[in-house]
C-alpha cells in the first residue's frame, strides 16, 4: 500500500489539561527539566514549558480550552496532540473530500495558523502551519 506525500513534518507539542496548574507545572519542570517560556496571550490560564529551546508541553487550566473552543469536555488529562505541517490548503482539500470536519483558527499574536479535527476515534489533532510559509514567504 503506498502513502500519500506526508505533509507533516513533526510532532509539534502535546496538551495536558489539569486541575492545577502550579502544581502539574512544577511537576514537568523539576521532574523532566522543562522550562517555562513564552505563551501567545489566549485568554485562558495555562504554561508552555519547553524542552532544547522549543515549546512542548501546554498545560492547560481546568476548563480554560472548553471556554475558548478547545478542549470538549471537564476531564483532566491528555486533551490533544498538534503536529507540525505545511500546505494548510492541500489539508483542508484532503480533508473535505475525506469528509471530515475541521475548524481553522490563528495563535493570537504569533504567526501562526491551526486546523483542528478528530480521529476516526475521537482523538483531537491539532495541525500547526507557519503563516509566513503559508503566504509564501
Amino acid at each position: 500500500m503506498t502513502s500519500p506525500t506526508a505533509l507533516v513534518d513533526g510532532l509539534d507539542h502535546f496538551t495536558i489539561t489539569t486541575s492545577d496548574l502550579k502544581r502539574s507545572r512544577s511537576f514537568y519542570m523539576d521532574v523532566l527539566g522543562l522550562t517555562e517560556g513564552d505563551r501567545p496571550p489566549l485568554g485562558f490560564p495555562g504554561h508552555w514549558l519547553y524542552a532544547g529551546g522549543r515549546a512542548i508541553l501546554h498545560l492547560v487550566g481546568d476548563g480554560g480550552a472548553t471556554r475558548k473552543g478547545g478542549r470538549e469536555s471537564d476531564e483532566q488529562g491528555f486533551d490533544h496532540i498538534a503536529l507540525a505541517a505545511r500546505g494548510m490548503a492541500e489539508v483542508a482539500q484532503r480533508l473535505v473530500a475525506r469528509g471530515v470536519s475541521f475548524e481553522t483558527r490563528e495563535v493570537p499574536g504569533r504567526p501562526r495558523k491551526q486546523i483542528f479535527f478528530l480521529d476516526p476515534d475521537g482523538v483531537k489533532v491539532e495541525l500547526q502551519f507557519d503563516a509566513r510559509i503559508e503566504a509564501g514567504g
